[in-house]
C-alpha cells in the first residue's frame, strides 16, 4: 500500500507541474487564439537560464531572473511575430510557433551540448518520508508552488478588473475592443504569464529525481499537451485536472511497468496520449472545454 501511495503522491506532484505548463497553453490560447507549440522550448529556456546564472548570483535570484526573462520572451514573440497574424490566420500562427520552437530548441541544444547542467536548487536530492510514503522534496515544493500559483491565477481572472478584461477579450475580442479594452495589452499579458509559468515549471521538471537541465526537457514539457487538450483548450481548471490525470496515470504506469510487460516497455511515454484520445472520444471539447477550438 505504501508503494501505491508513493506513486500516487509522485503522480499528483508532477501532475501539478504539468498543469502549470498546460495552464500556459490555455492562457495563450484564450488571450490570442494561438496554439503555442513553442511553449516546450520556453520551458527549456527558463530552466537553462537558472542553471547558467545560479553559480554567479545564487539559485533564488537566478530563478527570479529566468522567470522574468521567459515572460519577456513571450511578450516579444507575441509583439514581433503573432500580434498581427493570429486574428487573421490562427493556423498560420500555430505553424509559425513550430518554427519558433525549432529555433529556440536548436539554440538551447547548441549551448548545452551533451552536458547535463546542474540546477543548483537548495533542496538537492532530499526526500520527505511520511507514513511510509517517500517523495522527493523537490516534488513537495513543486506541488506547493503550483497550488499557490493556481490560486493567484484564479484570483487574477475572477477578482480583478484586468483579469475580467482578459476574459472578456478571450470571449469576444471585437466587443471587448469596442468597450475600450486594449487587446494588444491583454494579449501581451497572456504571453507574459505563460512564459513565467513555463520557467517555473522548467525549474521543477529539471529538479531531482531528474538529473538536471538537458535539451530533452523541451520534449518532456510536451507531455503537458495531452493535459491541455483533455482538460479543454480554454479552461484553466481543466489544465489543472488534465495535468493531475496525466501525472497520476503516468506515475502508476511507470511504477507498475514490470507488471505490464505484456504491453511493452516505454508505456509511460504513451499513456498521456492514450488517455487524451479516450477522453476526446467521449468529450471532443475536453473535460472542461466551453467552446469549439480550432484544431491544427
Amino acid at each position: 500500500m505504501s508503494y501505491l501511495l508513493t506513486q500516487l503522491a509522485n503522480g499528483v506532484s508532477i501532475g501539478l507541474v504539468l498543469g502549470l505548463v498546460a495552464g500556459g497553453f490555455v492562457i495563450v490560447f484564450t488571450s490570442t487564439g494561438v496554439l503555442n507549440f513553442a511553449h516546450g522550448s520556453v520551458v527549456l529556456t527558463g530552466a537553462y537560464l537558472v542553471a547558467a546564472l545560479q553559480p554567479d548570483i545564487g539559485f533564488w535570484l537566478a530563478a527570479l531572473v529566468a522567470t522574468a526573462a521567459a515572460a519577456l520572451l513571450g511578450v516579444l514573440v507575441n509583439a514581433v511575430l503573432v500580434r498581427n497574424l493570429a486574428e487573421h490566420n490562427p493556423a498560420t500562427a500555430a505553424i509559425l510557433m513550430l518554427g519558433v520552437d525549432t529555433v529556440l530548441l536548436t539554440e538551447m541544444t547548441r549551448r548545452i551540448g551533451n552536458r547535463i547542467l546542474p540546477l543548483g536548487a537548495p533542496w538537492g536530492a532530499d526526500v520527505v518520508s511520511v507514513g511510509g510514503v517517500t517523495v522527493p522534496t523537490a516534488r513537495v515544493v513543486a506541488a506547493g508552488v503550483a497550488v499557490v500559483l493556481f490560486a493567484a491565477l484564479w484570483f487574477l481572472f475572477t477578482r480583478t478588473g484586468f483579469g475580467v478584461a482578459m476574459r472578456a477579450a478571450a470571449a469576444d475580442g471585437d466587443t471587448a475592443s469596442m468597450m475600450g479594452i486594449r487587446l494588444s495589452r491583454t494579449g501581451a499579458a497572456g504571453w507574459a504569464l505563460a512564459g513565467g509559468l513555463a520557467a517555473v515549471a522548467g525549474i521543477f521538471l529539471t529538479s531531482f529525481p531528474t538529473q538536471g537541465v538537458a535539451p530533452s526537457i523541451g520534449l518532456t514539457a510536451f507531455a503537458a499537451i495531452p493535459a491541455w487538450v483533455l482538460g479543454g483548450f480554454d479552461s484553466l481548471p481543466g489544465a489543472v485536472a488534465g495535468g493531475l490525470i496525466v501525472g497520476v496515470a503516468t506515475a502508476l504506469t511507470v511504477g507498475y511497468e514490470d507488471d505490464l510487460q505484456v504491453l511493452g516497455r516505454g508505456l509511460g511515454e504513451v499513456v498521456p496520449y492514450a488517455v487524451m484520445i479516450l477522453v476526446l472520444l467521449v468529450r471532443p471539447n475536453g473535460l472542461f472545454g466551453r467552446q469549439a477550438a480550432n484544431r491544427v
